[in-house]
């Protein structure tokens, strides 16, 4: 890698660590942010400005074109991390995204698996950001644990909207418009995640992959073989899977995810309705869902059910202040007086009233 911290990648980027696998945090030096790039090698033919005719570097910009028109289609959306464009820059092709303070679902998963509340929370997130982008008349393409950030306030925002779409053009680039070199320059892009390999492309096959990713972080494993993408693509192919039951109460909706007639798939907006739906009947988390869901931040509240841990109003509907055990918002002195000690006082205070009149009469009549 010819990168390193401190380098200043096309005139404003500048580099904060070290690249790993072309995939690096810089900070714009025109606008402040954070933002992640994320490379590709390129090969000669698409940066070789030796060319006569000038027709490599001229490929290499229309890459760049291409990537660019998808960021600068997708929607602003409260769940979408924006993508700032793309450029080449010697023999590398970079895509520019926004960076926020959080971590990546897949290193939130390398710890094991969510408790399926938790995981419906994430699923139901990027189904609103999902329900934007096929709105706007977009693919994702690649939502996958990687491309997915959970942020310190728990909310999930989906990514690599703008790496997928490098990856896609690139493969068409390298391979052609369709067939088996297509398919060998997508398989060494992509690798074998289960999430990129759905039967079918458009905003179905994104519907495929979040049935996917959704097994995979109630289970800690993809539905599909995962040792090469041969395996995957034959097993996705002919159905063999992980039966959908080992996700618990996401269960049936995964099942409904992945089967392979898309037309039958629900859309992003009903897999966020569902979702609401089985997050507002959650039951109190157990012991070991309080263990588990301590490795991530819980979500601010959204417009569905408050967070565990951060409940505003239980699930009675009762404010946390009026259940029982509950502390009130401010501390309650003692009373002053025994409740016990008040009727003896009251007496005591008459008896006494009586006594000094008795005494003023004597007085006055001597």
């Amino acid at each position: 890698m010819r990168a390193g911290p401190g380098q200043v990648l096309a005139g404003r980027y500048r580099l904060t660590d070290r690249p790993e696998a072309l995939s690096t945090v810089a900070v714009d030096e025109r606008s402040g942010d954070v933002v992640r790039l994320r490379g590709w090698e390129l090969p000669a033919p698409l940066t070789d400005d030796q060319d006569a005719d000038g027709a490599g570097s001229e490929r290499g910009e229309r890459l760049v074109r291409r990537v660019a028109a998808v960021g600068a289609a997708a929607p602003g959306h409260p769940r979408i991390l924006q993508g700032a464009g793309a450029f080449v820059e010697g023999e590398l092709l970079w895509t520019v995204e926004e960076r926020p303070a959080g971590r990546p679902l897949a290193a939130v998963l390398a710890e094991g698996p969510l408790p399926p509340y938790r995981a419906a929370e994430i699923a139901a997130d990027l189904a609103a950001a999902l329900r934007a982008l096929h709105d706007a008349g977009l693919t994702h393409g690649n939502l996958t644990a990687e491309s997915v950030l959970v942020c310190e306030d728990g909310a999930a925002l989906l990514g690599g909207l703008l790496p997928g779409v490098a990856e896609e053009v690139l493969a068409e680039e390298l391979g052609g418009p369709g067939g088996r070199r297509r398919y060998e320059v997508r398989a060494e892009l992509v690798g074998s995640v289960a999430e990129r390999w759905p039967l079918d492309g458009g905003p179905a096959g994104d519907c495929w992959a979040l049935g996917v990713l959704l097994h995979r972080m109630a289970t800690g494993r993809a539905p599909y073989p995962e040792s090469g993408v041969p395996e995957l693509v034959t097993a996705v192919r002919e159905g063999r899977r992980v039966p959908s039951e080992a996700c618990g109460p996401l269960g049936p909706l995964v099942e409904r995810l992945v089967q392979p007639d898309p037309a039958r798939r629900p859309t992003a907006a009903e897999i966020r309705l569902e979702l609401a739906e089985l997050l507002a009947g959650a039951p109190e988390p157990t012991a070991e869902e309080r263990v588990a869901e301590e490795r991530v931040a819980q979500p601010l509240p959204q417009p569905r059910r408050p967070a565990r841990g951060r409940r505003t109003a239980g699930r009675d509907g009762a404010p946390d202040a009026e259940r029982p055990g509950a502390e009130a918002s401010g501390p309650a002195g003692p009373p002053r007086v025994p409740p016990s000690l008040l009727g003896p006082l009251l007496v005591g205070g008459v008896f006494l009233l009586l006594v000094l009149g008795v005494v003023a009469v004597v007085l006055f009549a001597g």
